[in-house]
Formats: structure tokens, sequence, C-alpha cells
């Protein structure tokens, strides 16, 4: 191994050869991509995300991954956030028009942005942007100017538009403007990479397009993959069945544990540190009919202490079988004071801790209601909310005072 140039790029081949292949979808120009890996120039490595929603998960975490293992290689981080974008909303693999956002909406999704990606990128050596520095400057000559170098052939294309005019849905003008200006990003970042998931080829695309028209080189352009949510489903914010970074350590603990045994192997590739050799020697063990609850409690460990540190993780591995495993009770548990003669059922309404009483009745029906201190369980509708640590279901706790 060895580097050179200024500023310094590592060169290493393995090191190289894994960040073009792990978690990667596909890489076009991939020679052109790996000669410059190798020339030891700084590449400007181009990800733009668009506060759609509060939280980052691990789906969205899976190239933010892949831009500081570029980073880690030497080469400039360059983060799009995309504040103006995001107004109009990515169309990629949406089967409908996403809702258009406000600025206030964007602004409070914006809070805890860099906190959550600052827990992966070095964003004290990474160049960070916000799109609407010149989007929001763009007047009608110049977009115009952008958008003469693509045509409405190529827009309606795309996959999920020509899914949705078969099936007689309307595809809105302002989407077919989403990727022209995404594009536009990286001519205004002089990007030479840029990174996104499987579903952005189109606009990562856009942007080789942008750049030709303005004169530029154009852009390598890497999609990465999609990482299932808990439930086997494309882990996403409007389904719920994500893990975020924001997750406190018991949560995000136990969300992994949930997840389906097919994805362990997945989940060590695309969110841990482990290297492909551990990987393939826990896709053994796995082949060989290993419990696959010790290797996601494995997994759960590793992907815990990249966002809280390893004795976080190892209290959450405690906590979980403490609380899981020997039938005991979160050491966080809520604790609400409450009057004895209301029935237990307001009480976990008013907190959240159940939906509905229909909710309640069902797991009442289930057996699954019970108090562990004292042990008791309950199978009154209308029981009242009387002191004790109460179970609800597999994992939801409350303390009464």
């Amino acid at each position: 191994m060895f580097s050179f140039g200024t500023p310094k790029t590592i060169i290493d081949e393995e090191k190289i050869d894994e960040l073009l292949t792990r978690g990667v979808e596909e890489i076009f120009v991939k020679e052109h991509l790996k000669e410059a890996l190798l020339s030891g120039k700084q590449l400007r490595v181009k990800l733009g995300i668009d506060p759609t929603s509060p939280n980052i998960h691990l789906g969205r975490a899976i190239p933010l991954r892949k831009l500081k293992a570029f980073q880690d290689l030497g080469h400039k981080a360059v983060l799009i956030i995309g504040d103006f974008t995001a107004k109009i909303a990515d169309p990629s693999d949406k089967l409908e028009k996403r809702p258009m956002l406000t600025d206030e909406e964007i602004q409070r999704n914006l809070k805890d942005y860099l906190k959550q990606i600052s827990l992966i990128i070095d964003l004290s050596k990474a160049e960070v942007r916000y799109n609407s520095e010149w989007l929001s400057k763009m007047d009608s000559i110049e977009l115009g100017r952008l958008l003469e170098s693509f045509t409405v052939q190529q827009m309606t294309k795309r996959r999920n538009f020509q899914e949705r005019i078969e099936q007689g849905q309307d595809v809105y003008v302002v989407e077919l403007l989403y990727p022209a200006l995404q594009g536009y990003d990286s001519v205004k970042v002089n990007a030479d990479v840029e990174l996104g998931g499987f579903d952005q080829l189109f606009n990562l695309k856009a942007g080789r397009t942008a750049q030709k028209r303005y004169g530029e080189k154009e852009q390598d352009v890497m999609t990465l993959s999609m990482l299932l949510g808990t439930d086997g489903r494309k882990m996403s914010s409007s389904w719920g069945n994500l893990i975020s970074l924001l997750d406190d350590k018991d949560e995000m603990f136990g969300k992994v544990m949930s997840i389906k045994d097919e994805l362990i192997i997945e989940y060590f590739k695309l969110c841990t540190d482990k290297t492909l050799s551990e990987i393939s020697k826990i896709e053994k063990e796995l082949a060989k009919g290993i419990n696959p609850k010790a290797l996601k409690t494995d997994l759960a460990i590793e992907i815990v202490k990249l966002y809280h540190g390893e004795k976080e993780a190892e209290k959450a591995k405690q906590n979980f079988e403490n609380t899981f495993g020997k039938g005991g009770v979160p050491e966080n548990i809520l604790e609400v004071n409450s009057d004895e003669s209301k029935p237990l059922v307001e009480v976990l309404i008013e907190q959240g801790i159940v939906s509905s009483k229909s909710e309640w009745r069902r797991l009442v029906g289930d057996g699954a209601i019970g108090m562990i201190e004292p042990d008791q369980k309950i199978t009154d509708e209308n029981f009242k909310a009387n002191p004790g640590i109460y179970k609800i279901g597999k994992k939801r706790f409350i303390k009464l005072k």
C-alpha cells in the first residue's frame, strides 16, 4: 500500500476492489472509475440526500457508509443536502406523486440531519452544500438551458412512470423536473462520482447528461443495494419498518433482533464494518444450522456499537436478554403516576402503549396483558390502574406508581 498526490489518497488494490463491489449494484463506467482510483487523484464524490423525513435510517445510511469508504481512501466527500429538491420530492420508485413539502416541514426535518450524518461521515473533512444555494436563484432562462438537454421521451421511459402511464395514472410535469435538477447539482459541485440507491440510476445518469450539456467531464455513477426493513419490505419512513440512527440503544438492538433470518447476511454486509472474510464465515455457520438468534445478537451488537459505542452495545445486549430471555423488565421502563380509580386501558392509551380500546380487548382476549410485580394475568377488560409493573404483549412495559 502507498499513497501520493496533493491532497494524498490511499492506493490499496484490495480496499479499492471492496469499494467497487461491496453492496454495489452497478457502476457506470466501472473501468474508468477503477482507473481513477488507482491513479492517486483525489476524486470529488457526491451524495445527495433530501430531508423528506426527520430520520436517517439504516437503509439511507448505506450510501453514507459508501461515501465514508471513499473518504477513508482520501477522496473528497461532497454531501448535497437537497433542501430545494425536497420540495419537489424524488419520484424514484414511486407509483404515485409525492406531496410537495413546505419550507417549514423541510426545516423541521433538517433539525438533526447533520447530527445523524456525523455518526458516519467525518464532516470536518467533507464539503457540505445545500442545493437551495443555486437552485433557488435559477431563472427561467437557465432552467430552459438545463432542460434543453433532456427529452420528454427520455423522462417518460422511466420504469415507474411507464407503469403509471399504463395504469392510467397521471405523471406530473414537476416530477419530470427532478432528475434535471439533481443533475444540475453535479454541475455546480464538479462531481467526479455520484452515489445513490439502485432505484436512483435514472437520476444519477441525468447528472452525466447535465455535465455534458455544460461542457464538463461526465461523472461516474455507482448504485448501491437496497436494505429491506424489519418486515421484509423496502425500509421506508412511510411504512414504519425502519431502524433509525436516532433510535436509542435498546430500541435499535430490539429492532435488529426482529429482522427476518434470511436478511442476516445482507445486514452484515451493508450495515456493519465486519470484513467480507468474516461475513463469509458467518454465512457458512448459518448454512450449517447455527441458531440464527445467536448471529442476530452479534449483528445487533455490531450495529449498535457503530452508533452508540461498544459499552452501550453490551448494555443493550444485557438489557435485551434480561427483558426477553429471562422474563425481566427493561432498565429504562416508563414510569407513570396514575389514579387507581381509572381503568388501565385509559392509562395505556394516554401513554401510547396501546392504540385503541379494540387493541386492548384483543390483547386481553389473547392473554397478552399481565402484571409482573405482582405476578398476575389480566383477564378483565375493566381492570383498574393499580400500582405495579405491567407487560403488554412481548415488548411493551409500564410501571404505575
